[in-house]
């Protein structure tokens, strides 16, 4: 494991605060991710199911954890399943948990091995009404695989027609989106190796160098200071590149006199950041590339301050287009009439700013979190307003991530450099 134990309190936290919202005699059962094949006889990298580590904090393959808090028999009212090691899978695969380092991770007692799970599942089963299963209901997911959790609650139907199955999704949507002190403090983290790798690459780029290279010193730092690489595929965009959203390919030379758009952001112990910044390639901006940005850092720096529990993050997002809609009229982008006249349901601004300003962030980078109820204390979001101006080979996004609090909201990207000034002095010195 590269990153510092977490304390076992903040699962148990976690666990007590689903039990909380269960039905009575209701049991929830939670599965790992996949190892999802490559090829041929590999495996990609394994990445824990993110409501299984939010309530266990174990990050390995083969776990079942059950939560059933009017289990008759207390040996599973909180049960982990783990798999079963032996001295050949030692050799093979390297360590791999003990029950005794399960129950300190996950502060869960009654820790078992995954063999053992159909055996008791019948007699579980036997005495509760309901079960909880833990479909994937984010909702900017497509997913067509039938992962573990959606193949368990297809058995169930099957093997115990008389249970009711009640869904999971909005529950954790809730409980995940309002972060204990213990989760930001992973955040933050996070964004202090995203802070020191961007420091990094402003020192290393120049005219001339490939995108990608600008991607492996990020991932140079990242993986120096103990992250496990990147909480998202990053997105190193030099030149009109910057306006493909989602351009990944990060493999063209950078020229003088581009902007390079980098949203990158590293994964901390299952903890994400996500951090976008766009820098002048030979060090120093264009007056156009000056004013545009300058107009987006004043969005940016408007919607850090706008965060607050009047607001739904659908109602934020919309009043973040009418202030990036005013800046977009003051450097020219936008004809005032024109704007006065728009349909309001197609905004003009659309044509330079086409995506949201906001998101949920958490183990997920586009974490989940109910984005129609007004933001509560402890909400963690990105504020990324951009400006695309195809026709002038420019894109530009400005993106920091705000803790939501009553008393002023925390921004853990508060030192990354931001401003055109500070960027400029660093890669000039």
């Amino acid at each position: 494991m590269r990153y510092s134990p977490i304390d076992s309190n903040l699962f148990v936290k976690n666990r007590k605060k689903l039990s909380a919202k269960l039905a009575p005699n209701s049991m929830a059962i939670f599965f790992a991710n996949d190892e999802m094949p490559r090829s041929g006889d590999s495996t990609h990298l394994f990445r824990q199911n993110a409501d299984l580590f939010y309530l266990s904090g174990i990050d390995q393959e083969r776990i079942i954890l059950v939560i059933y808090p009017d289990c008759p028999n207390p040996l599973y009212r909180d049960a982990l399943f783990i798999r079963r090691t032996d001295e050949l899978i030692s050799i093979w695969e390297g360590h791999k948990y003990t029950i005794e380092e399960a129950q300190a991770t996950s502060g869960i007692l009654n820790v078992y091995w995954e063999d053992e799970f159909d055996t008791v599942l019948p007699a579980l089963m036997a005495y509760c009404e309901n079960v909880y299963v833990n479909i994937n209901e984010n909702d900017r997911a497509a997913t067509q695989v039938p992962y573990k959790d959606i193949r368990f609650a297809n058995r169930l139907k099957q093997q115990y027609p008389g249970h009711q199955l009640k869904r999971l999704g909005p529950i954790m949507q809730y409980l995940r989106s309002v972060k204990e002190p213990e989760e930001i403090a992973m955040h933050r983290k996070a964004c202090e190796i995203t802070r020191d790798a961007f420091i990094r690459v402003l020192k290393f780029v120049k005219p001339g160098v490939m995108e990608y290279e600008i991607e492996a010193e990020f991932t140079h730092e990242f993986i120096r200071q103990g992250a496990s690489g990147h909480a998202y595929t990053p997105i190193i965009a030099g030149g009109r590149n910057a306006c493909v959203l989602h351009y990944i390919s990060n493999d063209r030379v950078v020229k003088d006199g581009d902007l390079i758009l980098l949203d990158v952001g590293a994964d901390y112990g299952n903890f994400a950041a996500d951090m976008t910044r766009t820098i002048p390639a030979n060090g120093r901006f264009l007056p156009r590339q000056k004013e545009v940005y300058n107009a987006c850092l004043r969005v940016h720096q408007a919607g850090i301050e706008m965060f607050n529990v009047s607001y739904s993050l659908d109602e934020y997002n919309k009043e973040i287009g009418r202030i990036m809609e005013a800046e977009l009229i003051q450097i020219g982008l936008l004809d005032k009439i024109a704007v006065k006249n728009q349909n309001p349901k197609t905004p003009l601004y659309k044509k330079y700013f086409m995506h949201g300003a906001s998101h949920f962030l958490g183990i997920d980078v586009h974490d989940v979190g109910p984005r129609y109820e007004k933001m509560k204390n402890g909400n963690l979001f990105t504020i990324e307003p951009g400006i695309y101006i195809l026709e002038e080979n420019m894109g530009i996004r400005i993106e920091n991530n705000i803790q939501v609090q009553a008393q002023g909201n925390i921004d853990l990207m508060y030192d990354i450099p931001v401003t055109v000034e500070e960027i400029e002095d660093i890669m000039n010195s």
